[in-house]
């Protein structure tokens, strides 16, 4: 096998190990979406057709949740796509890395992105050599336990109750948290983000529905914008 193949698999490798650290937290929320996908009346092979495809944490467990309340299904369409349209940012963040790549990659890894799977490459990224291997082993192993613990939580759903009642619609977030914090290497990467936390909890008092999750992303991105520009005007 050729340094280059070696090469390829060690990324790979290394991406499939990366999530490890985090399967409690993705198991716990993944769960808990089945458990709720039930109790909207999604049968077993609806939820985890919802999963397979969809694969979007957040969207699925608050699509559900609207299911529950008696939403209807433009209003599901409307809300899941404010709150996923966070991954239009995480992208562009991602771009400059995969300019080389090919179209098939890119498309591959954009529907393997997820929270945790951009903040282990960007992290990764920071600091080595950009690889498509690596990023493709992190978003298969995302996949992979959103999927199986989701799939676990649909037929546990009849016997466990209210998921929220345990807490674990909390642990994906509080996950997320675990992995932010460590990139936060600068006062200026602390200051945009708690200015994004201070903007989401305003966006959730004065803004319908979910629209406080492009609030808040949208003016953290221009506010650090600006100060970078600030710091390389002096």
């Amino acid at each position: 096998m050729s340094n280059g193949h070696q090469d390829c698999l060690q990324e790979l490798r290394s991406g499939l190990r990366a999530p490890l650290p985090l399967a409690v937290g993705l198991i716990s929320f993944g769960m808990a979406y089945g458990i709720l996908a039930t109790q909207a009346g999604l049968s077993f092979p609806e939820s985890a057709l919802m999963s397979l495809m969809v694969f979007a944490g957040a969207a699925q467990f608050v699509a559900t949740d609207m299911l529950i309340s008696g939403a209807e299904a433009l209003s599901i369409l409307i809300t899941t796509f404010m709150i996923n349209s966070r991954h239009f940012l995480m992208s562009a963040s991602l771009a400059p890395f995969a300019r080389s790549w090919k179209l098939k990659w890119k498309a591959l890894l954009s529907f393997l992105l997820a929270d945790e799977t951009y903040a282990l490459t960007m992290l990764r990224f920071s600091k080595n050599t950009p690889s498509s291997y690596y990023q493709l082993g992190v978003g298969l192993n995302v996949y992979a336990v959103w999927v199986l613990s989701s799939m676990v939580g649909s037929l546990l759903g009849p016997l466990a109750g209210n998921p929220r009642v345990w807490g674990l619609d909390f642990a994906l977030p509080a996950t997320f948290i675990v992995l932010v914090v460590p990139m936060l290497q600068n006062w200026r990467d602390r200051a945009v983000s708690i200015a994004a936390g201070l903007l989401s909890v305003t966006g959730v008092v004065w803004l319908p529905g979910k629209w406080y999750v492009t609030f808040a992303s949208l003016l953290a991105v221009a506010f650090g914008w600006a100060l970078v520009e600030l710091c390389e005007s002096k």
